[in-house]
C-alpha cells in the first residue's frame, strides 16, 4: 500500500500548480512519473478534464465563427 501523502507535500504540489506554464508540464510529470498512485490518478484525471474542456472550447469556437462567417459572407 502506498504511503499517505502529507499535507506538506500537497501544499507544495498546489504551489507548483499555481505557477503558469509550469503547472501544465508538472501535470504530465506527476501523472506519468513513478510516484504515489493517488497523486498519479489525481493528475491523470486532471489531464482528462483539461482535454475535455479544450475540446469543448474548440467546438464552441468553430460553431461561433461558422455562424459569424456565414452571416458576414451574405453581404
Amino acid at each position: 500500500m502506498a504511503p499517505v501523502i502529507s499535507v506538506k507535500e500537497w501544499m507544495l504540489t498546489m504551489l507548483i500548480m499555481a505557477i503558469p506554464v509550469v503547472n501544465i508540464i508538472m501535470m504530465f510529470v506527476f501523472a506519468f512519473a513513478d510516484g504515489n498512485p493517488s497523486k498519479k490518478n489525481y493528475f491523470k484525471a486532471m489531464l482528462l478534464w483539461a482535454a475535455i474542456v479544450l475540446v469543448i472550447y474548440i467546438l464552441i469556437f468553430v460553431v461561433f465563427f461558422g455562424i459569424y462567417f456565414s452571416a458576414v459572407s451574405g453581404y
